[in-house]
């Protein structure tokens, strides 16, 4: 009986171990902290980390951040979803070797030779009215 050799886990998911290693173990640098605009799509307290939608896209264009790092210095048990904040985010960035960018360009088709990290420093919720909340003067104009 021959035997195949068992693959790992990582190469069943797709991307060989070292792969996996060199993004998991990569070296982020900080790139820039912004303000963007948006509301959270979903808050993990126990991980300390959110999804959040943006009004303005970030500089690669996405507009939605999956699990941020949220600061120890915020208090997460004080953000609510369907409010509109102003968030602080600071972008990291981490170049991938010669040989991962090959990979990826190959295997995966994708055109990626670096990767972000993003933190939330801060989160202010702001004021924001609602087009839809009627004017009352309007309603008592229009029963005259």
């Amino acid at each position: 009986m021959v035997r195949k050799a068992a693959k790992s886990k990582s190469e069943e998911n797709g991307l060989p171990e070292w792969a996996e290693n060199e993004i998991k173990g990569a070296n982020f640098q900080e790139y820039n902290v912004i303000n963007r605009t948006g509301y959270f799509l979903d808050i993990n307290e126990q991980k300390k980390k959110a999804d959040i939608q943006l009004y303005e896209a970030l500089p690669d264009g996405r507009t939605i951040i999956e699990e941020i790092e949220i600061s120890d210095k915020s208090n997460i048990s004080d953000f609510m979803k369907g409010f509109v904040y102003e968030y602080n985010i600071k972008i990291s960035k981490a170049a991938l070797s010669e040989h991962l960018v090959e990979l990826l360009k190959t295997k995966y088709q994708l055109d990626i030779d670096e990767i972000y990290k993003f933190d939330l420093e801060n989160a202010q919720m702001m004021n924001v009215e609602s087009d839809n909340i009627p004017n009352i003067q309007d309603e008592e104009d229009d029963e005259k």
